[in-house]
């Protein structure tokens, strides 16, 4: 890996990370792809295979 992509990497990383905090504060579900599933993490840490926003 290049020095580029490893400081582009961490760059993308620490700010998906704060978009995921932001969301857990506003309520808002973080959403997932494992295993080529959808799932939802809920803003309490629980997990759901069911789309909580329709």
């Amino acid at each position: 890996m290049t020095e580029l992509t490893a400081k582009l990497t961490r760059i993308a990383n620490r700010a998906v990370h704060k978009a995921q905090e932001e969301n857990r504060k506003n309520g808002i579900p973080n959403m997932y792809v494992i295993n080529g599933k959808q799932v939802w993490q809920m803003p309490d840490g629980s997990f759901t295979d069911k789309n909580p926003l329709q």
